[in-house]
């Protein structure tokens, strides 16, 4: 049965660590890497303000929304925005713009209904509201001492959402397939062959795709949904931070778009 998975779990100093140091080596995604080093920055600012006092296992993924601080996290959203507004791409800035009029309910609202509904928002609420939640999400998975109950699947245990990437961790002579959650980074178990979108068991019908230069990361497809996500091998590269290296190896993404698979989570930096 599917477990929660703890052990290798990353620091916010250790993501931002590596977050500069694939910058410094990737020119391809330099610019990424510095932008989503600064959301890293305050994305640990945002945890360590997080009270840390033990709480209660929640019972079923439909209680995370209401444990989460949407009113801290709209006070923490002006600081966000002048980030983005000094550093992130165009698109991002103008959204910034528009949020920088909202009333502190109307950002609570627009956090509020993102939670219900993730996948009907469009792609600057998805940016802001992951930001300023994420930290929320991962303080509270681990402050709640929570084991799942019954096989785990293709969502998270802990809080019902999509997983962002698959981690290849070692195990004896070979590896174990982790998947991570896209909000609270908790980890779980899952079966190396199997679609984690549609169930697609054949191996025939989930090809994995590497790119040269990128040797610890790999396109994971599925023909029968045309659905993905990328797997980070620690088995290859054990200094891969599986969350930052997802978000340095665009290229595969874009591969990957190109030959009609679609992503069964976009990153925080929206690829």
């Amino acid at each position: 049965m599917p477990t929660t998975w703890s052990q290798g779990r990353t620091t916010w100093t250790t993501r931002i660590d590596r977050a500069i140091e694939l910058a410094d080596h990737n020119a391809w995604a330099k610019q990424v890497l510095a932008f989503y080093s600064l959301i890293l920055v305050f994305q640990k600012a945002v945890y360590e303000s997080m009270q840390t006092e033990a709480r209660p296992a929640l019972m079923n993924p439909v209680e995370l929304p209401a444990a989460l601080d949407l009113e801290e996290a709209s006070r923490a959203l002006p600081e966000l925005i002048e980030i983005v507004s000094k550093n992130g791409p165009s698109m991002l800035g103008k959204f910034a713009d528009r949020l920088r009029t909202s009333s502190n309910q109307q950002t609570r609202d627009s956090l509020e209904r993102w939670l219900l509904a993730p996948e009907d928002s469009d792609s600057g609420t998805d940016f802001f509201a992951r930001v300023v939640l994420q930290p929320q999400a991962e303080r509270l998975f681990e402050s709640a001492n929570f084991q799942p109950q019954r096989l785990a699947g293709n969502r998270c245990p802990f809080c019902g959402s999509n997983p962002q990437l698959a981690v290849i961790r070692p195990e004896g002579d070979g590896g174990k397939r982790i998947l991570q959650c896209s909000l609270c980074f908790s980890e779980w178990e899952f079966r190396r062959i199997l679609c984690p979108a549609c169930g697609e068991e054949n191996p025939e019908k989930l090809p994995r795709y590497s790119a040269e230069g990128i040797a610890a990361v790999r396109v994971e497809g599925c023909d029968t949904c045309r659905s993905y996500l990328k797997s980070v091998d620690l088995t290859v590269d054990g200094l891969a931070v599986p969350e930052v290296d997802e978000v340095a190896t665009a290229p595969l993404d874009l591969w990957a778009a190109e030959h009609d698979y679609r992503k069964i989570q976009l990153n925080i930096m929206g690829f």
